[in-house]
């Protein structure tokens, strides 16, 4: 763990958010500390974070908002957000991370627990995926040590974990890549998600790539694929083809 990283800490619950500061500055962090969206997003202006605490029910604007604000600000658009909510149903989480959260903790949680996913998502947004830095497939560029992508010429603003997810893919360009083994390439240790998490990221990839989303495709029952020539399934008489979904 690095001492100089620096965490906003978005709680509306004082003393929950007093607690939260004081064991991080334990941790060896330093944080500023926040209690609405608002005053979340004026923070961030004033000094960038290595990383967001983000509650999801905040007076002024909501947890989703502002991360929905915080993923289209190019200033902004890579720092890594953990969301924090006493909500836990499925239905919630998707929705956190659909709208840019890299990671997700429901309310009680423990300490060591958090401090785990702290430092996994920063451990995570500051590695550099394997050689080589500038991966080429097809309409895409992935600058690995910039963590910059561009389809047909125009940057495409990805979170960490959609980063790393499609230079994952890529490298494995033509290869099935399980939902297993993303979670294991591409979101690493320290971290526990669903196979259903990974599907929500792949649907986020796939909108912000628009018409060329195609080429990651879905291989049912198995996992994703990258193909820079992306099967189109033909019409049958039934009806039109089965939807690629996530």
């Amino acid at each position: 763990m690095q001492p100089h990283w620096h965490i906003l800490i978005v709680e509306d619950e004082r003393d929950l958010a007093e607690l939260l500061a004081l064991n991080l500055r334990k941790a060896g962090y330093e944080t500023t500390t926040v209690h609405d969206g608002r005053q979340a997003l004026k923070a961030m202006a004033e000094r960038k974070p290595d990383l967001v605490l983000l509650d999801l029910m905040l007076p002024e604007l909501s947890g989703t908002e502002v991360a929905g604000r915080v993923r289209t600000n190019a200033a902004t658009a890579d720092v890594p957000i953990i969301m924090l909510t006493a909500k836990g149903e499925e239905v919630d989480q998707l929705v956190g991370l659909a709208v840019g959260a890299d990671d997700y903790v429901t309310k009680p949680f423990s300490t060591k627990v958090l401090l785990a996913r702290i430092e996994a998502v920063l451990r995570r947004a500051s590695a550099t995926p394997p050689a080589p830095n500038v991966l080429r497939a097809g309409p895409l560029e992935i600058d690995a040590d910039a963590h910059r992508v561009s389809c047909r010429g125009q940057p495409i603003r990805l979170t960490v974990t959609e980063f790393r997810l499609l230079s994952t893919l890529v490298q494995s360009a033509g290869r099935v890549v399980s939902r297993a083994g993303l979670i294991r390439r591409a979101i690493g240790p320290g971290i526990t998600v669903t196979p259903r998490t990974i599907d929500v990221h792949i649907t986020a990839l796939r909108k912000k790539l628009g018409d060329d989303g195609a080429m990651i495709e879905t291989v049912r029952g198995v996992g994703y694929r990258f193909s820079t020539e992306p099967e189109r399934a033909e019409p049958s008489a039934a009806g039109p083809a089965a939807e690629r979904t996530g």
